[in-house]
Order: C-alpha cells, then sequence, then structure tokens
C-alpha cells in the first residue's frame, strides 16, 4: 500500500500556538529529508521511547533505505490530510499551502494537490476539501447576538480556537457583540516548565470583565488541567490546578459582587487521571470520566438534576437567564426549581 516516510511527534508538526521553528523541522523532514535518521519507523518510535522522550515529542524523524529517503513531498505529489480536527492541523496546512506564507524560508511553494479532510481554515487558499462542514445554526452566540446580547471571549493563544472557532460552531468570524480577549501563552517547550501558564493573567482580563458591567455572557478556557496534564508530571499538574483554584475563587468573588451568576465545567478529563492503572507508567491522554458542573451564586431555589450532559449546559444557562431555548438546541437544562 506504501511506506512510512517520516513519524514524528505532534510537538512539531501539529502546533497551533505559531511556534513555526517547530513547524519547520516537521515540513522540513516531510520535504527535504533532513532532520533524525532512521530505518524504521517502529524502530524510531523505540528508540525516541528508550531516550525517554514519548509520543508527543518525538523528533521529526525521516526514513531511509539505502541511505536515501523512502519518501519525501515533492511537486506533483498528492497530499491527504487525515485529521478532522482543524486547530491542530492549520498551521503545517498553511505551510504547504499558502502562496504568501512567512512562518519560516520553505524556498518556494510546491506544485501539490492538496486535500484535508474537512476544512481547517477558509483563509488557508490552494487546498481541497473532503467533506465540507455541516452548518450549525443557531449557537449560544449566534443567539445572544440575536438577542441584542454582549459577549466576551477570554482565553490564552493556546487554547484560543477552543473559545472561538469551536464554540461557534466552526466559524472563524466573531458574532456581534461578540468581543475576544486574549492574553499570550509562555513561550516554553512544555507547559510542565511553566504550569501557572497564563492564568494569572487571564484571570485579571475575568475579573475586569466582570466588574465592568460590560457583557451580558463572559465565556473563559483556564487551560492549564488539560495542557499540564498532558505531560504527565503530577507535581507540575498539581501546581496547575492550585492555580487555577486561585483564580476561580478570584473570578466567583467578582461575579458575586456584580450580583451575576457562574457555572464551572470541563468538556473532558484529563488532570485527575495521570498514571495508568494497569502499567503504573504517566497517563497523557484525555479521560472520559464524567465532570463536575458548579453553579455558582445562583437563585437557591434551584438544584441540579444527575446525569447530565454536555448538550444541556446552554439549555442550563438560557433558562437561568430567563430566556426560552431555540428549537436547534437537543439538550435539557440541568436546573430543578424547588
Amino acid at each position: 500500500v506504501g511506506q512510512i516516510g517520516v513519524v514524528s511527534g505532534r510537538y512539531y508538526a501539529m502546533d497551533r500556538d505559531n511556534r513555526w521553528d517547530r513547524v519547520e523541522k516537521a515540513y522540513l523532514a516531510l520535504t527535504k529529508g533532513e532532520g533524525v535518521k532512521g530505518c524504521d519507523a517502529a524502530a524510531a518510535v523505540q528508540k525516541s521511547y528508550d531516550e525517554e522522550v514519548t509520543d508527543e515529542f518525538v523528533l521529526p524523524t525521516v526514513i531511509e533505505k539505502d541511505g536515501k529517503p523512502v519518501g519525501t513531498v515533492q511537486d506533483g505529489d498528492s497530499v491527504v490530510f487525515f485529521n478532522f480536527r482543524p486547530d491542530r492541523a492549520r498551521e503545517i496546512t498553511r505551510a504547504f499551502c499558502d502562496d504568501d506564507f512567512k512562518g519560516f524560508d520553505r524556498e518556494k511553494k510546491l506544485d501539490i494537490t492538496y486535500v484535508c479532510f474537512t476544512d481547517y481554515d477558509e483563509t488557508i487558499p490552494n487546498k481541497l476539501v473532503a467533506f465540507e462542514k455541516q452548518e450549525i445554526k443557531n449557537t449560544f452566540g449566534e443567539y445572544l447576538a440575536a438577542h441584542h446580547m454582549t459577549q466576551a471571549r477570554i482565553a490564552e493563544t493556546e487554547k484560543y480556537a477552543h473559545v472561538t472557532f469551536f464554540f461557534n460552531g466552526g466559524v472563524e468570524e466573531p458574532n456581534e457583540g461578540e468581543d475576544r480577549i486574549l492574553v499570550k501563552s509562555p513561550k516554553v517547550a512544555t507547559y510542565d516548565l511553566k504550569p501557572e501558564m497564563s492564568a494569572y493573567e487571564v484571570c485579571d482580563k475575568l475579573v475586569e470583565a466582570i466588574k465592568s458591567g460590560k457583557y451580558d455572557v463572559i465565556i473563559i478556557n483556564f487551560a492549564n488541567p488539560d495542557m499540564v496534564g498532558h505531560t504527565g508530571v503530577e507535581a507540575a499538574a498539581i501546581k496547575a490546578i492550585e492555580a487555577v483554584d486561585s483564580c476561580v475563587g478570584r473570578a466567583v468573588e467578582a461575579i458575586k459582587e456584580v450580583d451575576g451568576q457562574m457555572f464551572i465545567c470541563a468538556d473532558h478529563g484529563n488532570a485527575e487521571q495521570l498514571v495508568d492503572y494497569e502499567t503504573g507508567e504517566p497517563f497523557t491522554a484525555h479521560t472520559t470520566n464524567p465532570v463536575p458542573f458548579i453553579l455558582v451564586n445562583a437563585d437557591p431555589s434551584y438544584k441540579l438534576r444527575e446525569g447530565g450532559c454536555l448538550a444541556d449546559i446552554i439549555p442550563t444557562l438560557i433558562e437561568l437567564m430567563g430566556m426560552e431555548q431555540p428549537a436547534e438546541m437537543t439538550g435539557k437544562s440541568l436546573l430543578i426549581k424547588e
């Protein structure tokens, strides 16, 4: 069927925070055969493991036969990118497709046919899309805009897409009345080296937005439990959680000062399990464990039902706001009025 030409961890090939020096290493391996050399893909990964460099951080490794790369991307080739999630596919795709690419010196744009499984970014030219996205109508952001309400999206840049593109149903453009407040993520090799990341600065922006009285709804992401959890370093993950805990405390006090309401939730697990229960090795992946849903400063006559799912969160918020749930939303409010 084919051969594996390059092995690389996502740290390099799938960066999402404009760290083009990382992407360049993957690009040069893919197009010029430059980088670490190996004779077999499995052996290359095992060698990385032996050096205590795990999947995410495997250096771009060029597989060779008789001293030459078994295959590189050249003019006239076709590339099919199997990723359907856009955030980590954008930068390497732009490096291959954008005529005006400026992330690093690639010498020239290759004359290739480049097919993405989904449309990673409408602003990236010279690509084909295998599966056009379904249009999601009446997202929460659209719903707020239609009711002439203001909203803020706050995150550090590592999670920029999560509070904007993903939350808006795959749409990059902001809604009317939607402000985006971003804080730069720290430039460190791995986030266990700075487990607080930019949480304190994000919290400053959050408290400022709450006290401004400017916004009807504020949506915020704290990146630490996920990003530091992915390192599998327990001591760092504990510091990350402590940082977020401190920030949440400040936010709760601020929301009470303005008599607002807040909910705290997550869309998946990670930092709560840092050890593989079967092998005892560090566990760095997401989990499917249930996540908490915490309501702050709401009407005390409200209780929360058991057994909710992520689709129930926005209907809950809409009910709290005294508004009518749109027909497009299939979730059910978690609120029980006593």
